[in-house]
């Protein structure tokens, strides 16, 4: 039976440093990397490629550009695994990364709303479907890390669809491993606060081109994929996120949202109007 890891938004970001990272800790005969652009799947596999022959290790990228947005991208995934299973006999999904999601900065009124949908789409619709047409091809001691964030914790003024998406796939992540842990699958919630990426750059449309205080991708995904290897629940990475985390409980929801409205503002260019 052909064993595999998958990746979504392994283009950039964490989903690059899970592409880097678990090869060597969940052994597979290939790798599938999903994102949008196809010429950073190809960076990533390439990177792949060096590192687990250098390292010793046996596996083959394979990448998948295009998106994943809502039922059309599931049902495309959804595919890919049928039609692997048909052609080998069998296939087990030993380890995946659901880390595909997007981000827009500002109010709510302020920002567009295509991308608002998008967000929802992509951050529950997407990410829920994933699960649910991977699982069957899991086994005992497959484990999954689904990409929440810190964001999770708490609603956000100037920040209200992405959190509102975040918290949705923390609560999902949580419930699906009460139902899976009789079968011996592990799903931990990946809750990282600001990290080293392109994320600001897109999220305020180059208003703002670097996370301010950005954690390195490299040490929050290790840390994640140690977490859901200990059978953990969540991946909070540094003691300051942990203190946020658990402050959020203390503090009332509405006054949370106020606050960062009224005093963590999030720059974002508007979008050209289309031509005619």
């Amino acid at each position: 039976m052909k064993q595999i890891i998958l990746v979504t938004g392994a283009g950039s970001g964490l989903g690059r440093e899970f592409a880097r990272q678990m090869p060597a800790v969940f052994p597979a005969d290939e790798l599938w990397l999903f994102a949008r652009t196809e010429s950073r799947l190809e960076e990533t596999a390439e990177t792949v490629r060096k590192e687990t022959e250098k390292a010793g290790i046996k596996i083959l990228p394979r990448v998948f550009p295009g998106s994943l947005t809502g039922r059309t991208g599931v049902a495309a995934v959804e595919n890919l695994l049928r039609q692997e299973a048909e052609r080998c006999g069998g296939l087990c999904v030993r380890a995946f990364a659901n880390n595909a999601g997007s981000g827009t900065y500002g109010p709510v009124m302020e920002t567009e709303t295509e991308d608002q949908m998008e967000m929802i789409e992509l951050n529950a619709v997407t990410a829920a479907g994933l699960c649910r047409i991977a699982v069957p091809y899991m086994a005992a001691g497959s484990v999954i890390l689904n990409t929440a964030s810190l964001a999770a914790f708490a609603p956000l003024g100037n920040f209200a669809v992405y959190a509102a998406t975040k918290a949705f796939l923390y609560s999902f992540s949580l419930a699906l491993r009460a139902e899976l842990a009789d079968r011996g699958i592990s799903v931990c919630a990946v809750c990282p606060g600001p990290v080293a990426t392109n994320f600001a750059a897109v999220a305020s449309n180059g208003a703002r081109m670097e996370v301010k205080g950005g954690a390195d991708p490299v040490r929050v995904a290790a840390h994640a994929i140690r977490a859901a290897c200990k059978g953990k629940a969540q991946a909070l990475c540094l003691p300051k996120w942990k203190i946020k985390a658990f402050l959020s409980r203390l503090i009332p929801r509405y006054a949370f949202a106020r606050w960062t409205y009224l005093h963590e503002k999030r720059p974002r260019k508007k979008k050209d109007a289309p031509r005619e």
